[in-house]
């Protein structure tokens, strides 16, 4: 059982019903939420009540401009179009995580003494989806 170098964790975006690294990614974030819901009562003894509500997921992303990436591209035409994303996170050893997500924030930066850059927040709609692939 080793540790995972996160250069080694890709971002995947589906077009066509394949799966195309997104060109130029730096960083990723896998959010995971669960709305808690606040069930105490007077008998709870003094002590705070919750039971977990609805799940929810998205992604946050950073990456350098690159010409011609063909999954950026299709980003932007997610976004133009305000049509979903089908993504995927796949790490080492063959563990993925994906589903279908919205984009809720894609700004890019044109520094005048840095590289060109792009953030992207996908916000997950429906479940997040967990699964082992055989490598």
């Amino acid at each position: 059982m080793g540790k995972i170098a996160g250069v080694d964790v890709l971002l995947y975006v589906e077009i066509n019903e394949e799966k195309i690294v997104l060109g130029g990614q730096s960083g990723a974030t896998l959010n995971r939420t669960t709305n808690i819901i606040d069930t105490t009562s007077k008998d709870a003894g003094g002590w705070v009540e919750n039971v977990a509500g609805v799940n929810s997921w998205g992604l946050d992303c950073e990456g350098f401009l690159v010409t011609d990436d063909t999954a950026l591209g299709e980003v932007e035409r997610a976004w133009t179009e305000r049509k979903p994303l089908i993504v995927e996170i796949r790490l080492p050893g063959g563990r993925i995580y994906g589903g279908k997500c919205l984009i809720s924030d894609f700004p890019t930066e044109f520094p005048q003494d840095d590289a060109a850059s792009y953030s992207l927040t996908l916000t997950g709609t429906g479940p997040l989806e967990s699964k082992k692939e055989v490598v």
